[in-house]
């Protein structure tokens, strides 16, 4: 089931400012819990507080945090093994918490309780400790800068008939303290453009133009992708 925000990106960055240096770790689980309510990791004898689950991690000898946003046929940042990539393909996110000798998958899934609990609930599973295909942050910038110019060009023609302004929304990158200045303005082109591609209407357009739309706007979608996984990956690339 997809959460309405990728809570996967926000456990990233700020679980890697804390493993650097840059936070405590009550602020960085504040920080995720501010964006989608309380957060517990299933575990074998009952639910954890995630806070407590990143601690036990960090004595575990956890490294890095990496985030992957894949989708069906583009299992972005995803090495395996199955189990752990058809859940994480399905939440359209997943955490990797990277350990001394093996990887583990968080995919979170919303947790409603009565009439007025609502929170998020990671499922733990095993992921392979192969490294990611992933773009370094310059690759991503450039990829998405030639795929935002591609996709303005293809749909220059196909706006179809007006349909009232709709207001993309954005708040800030989403970046937690310690990333690269680079980092902050790839992460901050990539909310605007993933908000922009939500809203994005095919009404009232031809077969023709509908065509050009999805192929414009799954380019897009793909660079969008790469750059939030790269800017949120820049963190571990200074240390």
């Amino acid at each position: 089931m997809h959460l309405d925000s990728q809570i996967s990106a926000t456990l990233v960055c700020w679980g890697n400012a804390w493993l650097t240096g840059q936070v405590g770790l009550d602020e960085a689980a504040d920080r995720v819990e501010r964006q989608a309510g309380p957060q517990l990791v299933a575990g074998q004898s009952g639910d954890l507080p995630l806070r407590g689950f990143l601690a036990d991690l960090r004595i575990e000898g956890m490294k890095s945090l990496r985030l992957a946003l894949p989708v069906a046929g583009d299992p972005l940042g995803l090495t395996g093994p199955p189990p752990f990539n058809s859940a994480a393909i399905e939440a359209g996110q997943a955490a990797i918490a990277v350990l001394a000798s093996r990887c583990l998958g968080l995919i979170p899934v919303r947790d409603h309780r009565g009439s007025s609990y609502a929170g998020v609930r990671w499922n733990v599973l095993e992921a392979s400790t192969n490294a990611p295909d992933i773009p370094s942050l310059a690759e991503a910038e450039h990829a998405l800068t030639l795929a935002m110019r591609a996709a303005t060009d293809a749909l220059a023609g196909v706006e179809g008939p007006a349909q009232g302004h709709q207001r993309v929304k954005t708040s800030d990158d989403g970046l937690a303290p310690g990333y690269p200045a680079r980092a902050h303005r790839v992460a901050a082109l990539a909310a605007r453009l993933a908000a922009a591609l939500q809203i994005a209407d095919d009404r009232g357009l031809t077969s023709g133009q509908i065509a050009t739309r999805s192929d414009a706007l799954r380019d897009l979608d793909r660079a969008v992708r790469r750059a939030r996984v790269a800017a949120h990956h820049a963190i571990t690339e200074l240390v």
